[in-house]
């Protein structure tokens, strides 16, 4: 499986960016897309997440009511759409895919087991 993340820039903050993920090569459905973020001297930390059957989503609290998380299956692509950013929504974005597993844990990075390359965001005050 190959995810290529797009979309991330530089924004004023209260502007808005639309993030994409094409996956490519799936051969099965995931549990779970997600997305994740890491600000230089940070650790990775979970942003976003929906799950493949279900489209049920989950959402860190600082991103609820922000930030929305959406599919478009024809396409194979992962959106995050994000607006009213703050400077504090500077990272590096990745997406990632959670496989089928009996426990699913959407807001750890550890049970994923394909991410894409990341994308930079950056927010100006």
């Amino acid at each position: 499986v190959q995810l290529q993340a797009s979309g991330g820039g530089l924004v004023q903050a209260g502007g808005s960016l639309r993030l994409s993920c094409v996956a490519s090569g799936l051969t099965s459905s995931p549990a779970v897309v997600g997305w994740f973020r890491q600000a230089p001297g940070k650790e990775r930390e979970f942003v976003a997440a929906m799950r493949w059957i279900g489209s049920r989503t989950f959402y860190e609290d600082s991103v609820e009511g922000r930030f929305s998380i959406s599919r478009d299956n024809a396409k194979n692509t992962i959106y995050l759409q994000m607006n009213s950013l703050k400077p504090e929504d500077t990272a590096v974005y990745y997406c990632a895919l959670h496989p089928q597993t009996a426990t699913v844990i959407v807001e750890s990075p550890r049970g994923y087991d394909s991410w894409g390359q990341g994308t930079q965001v950056t927010v100006s005050s």
